[in-house]
């Protein structure tokens, strides 16, 4: 059984994840800083449940793998609590969630960079369903993916 929770725990971050990449590349929402930063405990919980799939046999090690997913599902949770809290306008975002301009050889190539570059708010939601953002619809998927790992480690096998 927690083994399956594990794995069901892994796809979903990578659904997650997929989602994501669809949002940025075919319906074209530029992520904000905050926004790329909500995917790594994604990544992570991928890279961990396919290992404990793959390795964990013993009953306690499918515990510690899924104790460092409950906190990365945790951390995950945060990420998208603060983010939404930031685009409601509870919370400050950091100073530095803007777009930023690459290097440029010359002040020409700099005023052109400075023309076409956009710059990503994290103050600002770029899609709502039912009222909530990407942000904070990560936050509810996180946390009942942070349920689901607690459910497994009340479990023993």
């Amino acid at each position: 059984m927690r083994l399956r929770i594990i794995a069901v725990i892994g796809l979903a971050s990578a659904a997650l994840i997929a989602g994501a990449w669809y949002f940025q590349i075919v319906v074209g929402l530029v992520p904000c800083k905050l926004c790329l930063e909500q995917r790594l405990p994604h990544y992570a919980a991928m890279g961990l449940s396919l290992a404990a799939v793959a390795l964990a046999r013993s009953v306690r090690l499918q515990g510690l793998a899924l104790l460092g997913l409950a906190a990365l599902m945790a951390w995950s949770a945060g990420l998208g609590v603060y983010h939404a809290g930031v685009e409601w306008g509870w919370f400050l975002g950091p100073s530095d969630c803007g777009g930023g301009v690459a290097s440029a050889a010359g002040v020409q190539d700099f005023m052109k960079q400075l023309q076409t570059t956009r710059v990503v708010a994290c103050s600002e939601a770029a899609w709502r369903f039912l009222g909530l953002s990407l942000a904070g619809w990560n936050a509810v998927a996180s946390l009942g993916l942070l349920a689901l790992s607690l459910l497994g480690l009340s479990r023993r096998t």
